[in-house]
């Protein structure tokens, strides 16, 4: 159930201020980052008895056993992904769409995949209210989206068991994916770089705790 008084008060710009600064204390750099994460009216994707609750830095269930991620984890995916404007971007798990707005507000061409039926169509008819232009597909993600590929940059917003090979196959060379892989208790955030057609290069950016990312090619 999504927010359905499409309100934006001065409250709201001061509560996701804050949002910010707490960001800020938490080691996100990115000023481009963080101007789409003041922007952005995260309560429009919460139900209106959580609107005080939603600049909290606190992850919230949205239905069919998913979650808005905590806003730090959504600035730190996305400050590792480094985009730039007019990339393509293919990110896995679409949730709420909150996600999905932060890599449109970077001027990203944002292809994303949501596996739940309900979420696709909910995400879809909030971000169209919003203005939000992005590419939905209802489908495994864990497929990538060939059709489209290569990608500048690939995202996946919930915790895989190893890393899909398609993913690696459907990035550009430079190319970057940011993934976190694990057991089902913690992950450990991933970013990887397509350094030629066959060579990878792996960093590890510590531990972090996502739902299964489900599929055949997840658990």
């Amino acid at each position: 159930m999504f927010h359905t008084s499409f309100t934006d008060s001065y409250k709201h710009k001061g509560l996701r201020n804050n949002l910010v600064k707490i960001l800020i204390e938490k080691g996100i750099t990115d000023t481009k980052v963080l101007d789409a994460i003041g922007k952005i009216p995260r309560h429009f994707f919460l139900d209106n008895a959580f609107d005080t609750h939603a600049y909290q830095d606190k992850a919230f269930q949205i239905g069919e056993g998913q979650t808005i991620s905590q806003p730090y984890t959504v600035a730190f995916q996305t400050q590792l992904l480094e985009i730039k404007k007019g990339e393509t971007v293919l990110e896995i798990g679409t949730g709420s769409g909150y996600q999905t707005c932060v890599l449109l507000e970077l001027g990203a061409k944002v292809f994303t995949v949501e596996r739940i039926a309900s979420l696709h169509t909910q995400a879809k008819n909030q971000l169209n209210l919003m203005g939000y232009k992005p590419h939905f597909f209802l489908g495994d993600g864990t497929l990538g989206l060939e059709t489209f590929a290569p990608f500048d940059k690939i995202i996946v917003t919930a915790g895989a068991p190893e890393i899909p090979k398609n993913y690696l196959n459907q990035l550009k060379i430079n190319g970057k994916l940011v993934i976190p892989v694990g057991n089902e208790e913690k992950q450990m955030m991933f970013r990887i770089v397509k350094t030629s057609e066959n060579d990878f290069s792996k960093e590890n950016h510590g531990d972090f705790k996502f739902v299964k990312l489900k599929g055949s090619n997840g658990w």
